[in-house]
């Protein structure tokens, strides 16, 4: 068994329902591929690379699996299709109802046609990085050999060099079907507390 980390993204409604509903139950159906042993707050993050699009939400969550990296992404591939998902036909980097990304599988250095763990990008992205951080800092990059905390140190520490990096980029956000685990809970929930985001604004 190894531990895989998953990271889950969404900016369009599926048959689940809203993002936040969609990713509910996208770990639902990820716990039939192996035991989820640690799941991330639910972030919403701003689009990179195509803007013209609403916000994201975004989500990593653990997972101990027996299959080996390429069956896991062929199972994330079919659980992506499931809610909707046409990589097909999609616009690079642009909406999608359902986002599922290996960001690391145990220690392992993989390289071959259409997978590449760790994550290729995943250095460059905060919103993978945060929820990353928030379950496993101490996580190591296998080809840096940097902890998770570390790669997220130094993310942020070149993105406040930019003037035009903003302070939205990625907002821990309250959510009931993301907090309940349940993809049938009302995610359209008004208990924000003050500086919280709720999940129903960025659907």
């Amino acid at each position: 068994m190894s531990v895989a980390y998953i990271g889950l993204g969404s900016n369009l409604a599926s048959a689940a329902g809203s993002p936040a509903a969609t990713l509910a139950a996208a770990v639902e159906r990820l716990a039939s591929l192996g035991q989820v042993i640690a799941r991330s707050s639910l972030y919403s993050t701003a689009p990179v690379g195509y803007a013209n699009q609403p916000r994201f939400l975004n989500a990593v969550v653990g997972v101990e699996t027996h299959l080996g990296p390429r069956a896991l992404l062929v199972s994330l591939l079919r659980i992506e299709r499931e809610f909707g998902r046409d990589r097909a036909s999609a616009i690079a980097n642009g909406p999608r109802t359902l986002d599922l990304d290996i960001l690391l599988y145990g220690d392992l250095i993989v390289s071959e046609s259409g997978l590449e763990i760790p994550h290729p990008r995943l250095a460059e992205r905060e919103f993978a990085l945060v929820p990353l951080n928030e379950i496993a800092p101490a996580a190591l990059d296998p080809r840096s050999g940097a902890k998770v905390k570390e790669l997220l140190e130094k993310l942020r520490a070149g993105l406040s060099l930019n003037s035009d990096q903003t302070t939205d980029e990625v907002v821990s956000i309250e959510s009931v079907s993301w907090r309940s685990g349940s993809s049938r809970a009302d995610a359209g929930s008004s208990d924000a507390r003050p500086g919280v985001v709720v999940d129903s604004d960025h659907g």
